[in-house]
């Protein structure tokens, strides 16, 4: 079942930021988008009345010209990276996105510049007003949209904000279309994603970015470390935090990060017979979180495959195999190749 956040969740998140503490509980990222734009909106209003009041322009042409400098400005933000990059990205950022996320920026300076003329001119002017009527239509549409996805975003718990296109360790086409695969998942699907690798390889990263693009589609989503993972196959099924929105269990999306650590540790910490015990909460088999783990998307962080051979079977295929999962549920990316 998706899980969606409902508009009363919304409202209290809105209340939250507004209103609460940020002392209090941290920096929330729906708090950091409303300050942002916030700040957009000044850097719109200071410098026209800057323009008006020690140029000697006109309030309409204030807000024209600085309109017009943060559109060039946001313009080069958007296509720099694009145009600077010498190397090809291993996964294309997604522009339609970064678009709106740069025309809604840009609505929001101008909204700054509007403001201003208004004050100048005492709300009396027509055109303005009617421009500031479809900017503001617009801009509940993308606020909306906007303040949604940070919700998804923050409460998937990222160790750090890392979208795929950042990405750029090395990796073969075949390993890049499980990848794309991944992220054309449907909830229930129950797609396992495992990837390996030594230490700075990249596969934490690579995981974060998929499970980013997933969220910023407005998916549940959820990272957890393989330690906290642990203890949380004995959690109570409706444990659910006051300060959570899904925990591991209601979940479409899961990453289990840093399973089996690799180099500079020797030897394996965890086994694939000791997560399953995990998994199985001690008893000879715990069928609830088996079949959770079977129906839900995941991504598996492994360590090195530490001297596997092709001869040889993967022990961690083989427990969620074991599990119940289908092979053909089963993509393996190795980041040693």
């Amino acid at each position: 079942m998706q899980k969606t956040i409902s508009f009363k969740r919304v409202l209290q998140q809105l209340k939250a930021d507004l209103i609460g503490k940020d002392s209090h509980r941290g920096i929330t990222l729906t708090y950091a988008w409303l300050a942002n734009q916030f700040g957009h909106i000044s850097l719109g209003f200071i410098p026209s009345y800057l323009l008006f009041a020690c140029f000697n322009l006109s309030a309409v042409k204030s807000a024209i010209y600085v309109s017009l400098f943060w559109f060039l400005f946001e313009l080069y933000n958007f296509l720099g990276p694009l145009l600077s990059k010498k190397e090809k990205y291993i996964f294309k950022p997604q522009w339609l996105n970064l678009g709106f996320d740069t025309f809604t920026d840009v609505c929001f300076f101008t909204l700054g510049s509007i403001f201003f003329v208004l004050t100048i001119l005492c709300f009396t002017n027509k055109i303005i007003l009617f421009i500031l009527a479809i900017l503001s239509v617009y801009l509940c549409f993308a606020s909306r949209y906007w303040f949604v996805t940070k919700m998804y975003q923050f409460y998937a718990k990222f160790p750090f904000q890392f979208r795929l296109s950042q990405w750029d360790f090395k990796m073969n086409t075949n390993d890049k279309l499980k990848v794309d695969n991944f992220l054309e998942s449907s909830i229930n699907d129950g797609n396992q994603l495992l990837i390996y690798g030594d230490f700075g390889s990249g596969k934490t990263s690579l995981g974060v970015g998929i499970l980013n693009e997933l969220s910023i589609k407005n998916n549940s989503c959820l990272y957890k470390s393989g330690i906290k993972m642990f203890n949380s196959f004995f959690d109570d099924e409706d444990d659910i935090k006051s300060y959570e929105l899904w925990n591991w269990k209601t979940t479409n999306f899961l990453m289990i990060d840093d399973i089996n650590p690799s180099k500079p540790i020797e030897g394996e910490l965890i086994s694939p017979q000791k997560l399953l015990s995990f998994i199985d909460t001690q008893k000879p088999e715990n069928s609830k979180n088996r079949a959770l783990l079977k129906s839900k998307n995941i991504i598996w962080v492994l360590g090195s495959k530490q001297n596997l051979d092709k001869s040889s079977k993967d022990e961690w295929k083989q427990m969620l195999i074991k599990i119940g999962i289908t092979k053909n549920r089963i993509s393996i990316i190795n980041l040693e190749n």
